[in-house]
């Protein structure tokens, strides 16, 4: 893992744990809550059943960007249009696994696809696509690599595409357990996104928020048979007015089995933690 952050604590065996912080036992009964809740619950049935990508819906034309210039008018978002797009398209797109499973998807206009990527309207470096034909790519997900539609975009000076996936990620099941709105920060707190997965499913890498006075963010795990359940909690929060803004941090935790087909969940909203790639890049 590229990423790495103070903070990250372990877990090992079926709802047992060792902990690299103290964790108050509230917040660690709350983190096996959350996992009896889930375990065999319909809503896991679901998440499994359902279509989750863990990896960038943007992949680069083969060899990636040819210079800095290019880089970055990628980063900005900055892409200009110099040719047609298809008007016309199937309706829903087939997303499949190694192990023969499938899923339907509604497919996502090239249209659509293209102003997910062109998010900018700016002056200074940009790409300039020429066409697009509805192709396919292969996605890093919960239930491991998949075959999806994507939109494969011509860049100008390239000799192989951009591709942007042509489907989105399936709803997120309601949770069988309520959120957690009744214990401090340092005992518990909200997770923000998932932002990697290792290819051995054995790290990752979620967002924790914290405060700007305070010594930052840890984050616990309690695996189980069925899931992993992350409990975020803020270190030495500050008590006196500080009106600093509070920030987000990267931080990464190791398991002890692969995450599999377990579902990620938060502690305090009870929820799956779900990817989103950064603000601003599609």
């Amino acid at each position: 893992m590229a990423l790495s952050a103070a903070g990250a604590g372990a877990v090992s065996g079926c709802g047992s744990e060792k902990e690299a912080n103290p964790q108050t036992e509230p917040a660690a009964q709350r983190a096996r809550q959350v996992a009896s809740a889930w375990d065999g619950s319909p809503a896991a049935a679901t998440w499994r059943a359902g279509y989750h990508p863990v990896e960038q819906a943007v992949q680069l034309p083969r060899g990636g960007l040819h210079n800095k210039t290019d880089e970055r008018a990628y980063q900005t978002q900055n892409f200009v249009l110099r040719g047609d797009l298809p008007a016309t398209g199937p309706k829903d797109g087939r997303v499949a696994w190694a192990s023969g499973k499938s899923l339907t998807q509604p497919l996502m206009a090239a249209d659509t696809a293209y102003q997910a990527l062109a998010q900018a309207r700016i002056d200074g470096p940009h790409l300039t696509v020429t066409g697009a034909k509805l192709g396919t790519m292969t996605l890093a997900t919960t239930r491991g690599p998949a075959k999806i539609p994507a939109w494969l975009f011509t860049l100008q000076g390239y000799a192989s595409p951009l591709k942007r996936a042509a489907v989105s990620p399936s709803s997120t099941p309601q949770s069988p357990i309520k959120p957690a709105h009744d214990l401090p920060d340092s005992q518990l707190a909200p997770l923000g996104r998932l932002v990697q997965l290792a290819e051995d499913g054995r790290s990752l890498t979620v967002i924790a928020y914290h405060g700007a006075c305070d010594d930052g963010p840890a984050v616990k795990v309690l695996e189980t048979g069925g899931s992993v359940v992350l409990s975020a909690s803020i270190k030495n929060p500050d008590e006196s007015n500080c009106t600093a803004q509070k920030g987000e941090e990267p931080v990464t935790v190791e398991l002890d089995s692969p995450l599999g087909d377990r579902v990620l969940l938060d502690a305090y909203t009870g929820g799956p933690v779900v990817y989103r790639e950064a603000p601003g890049r599609n």
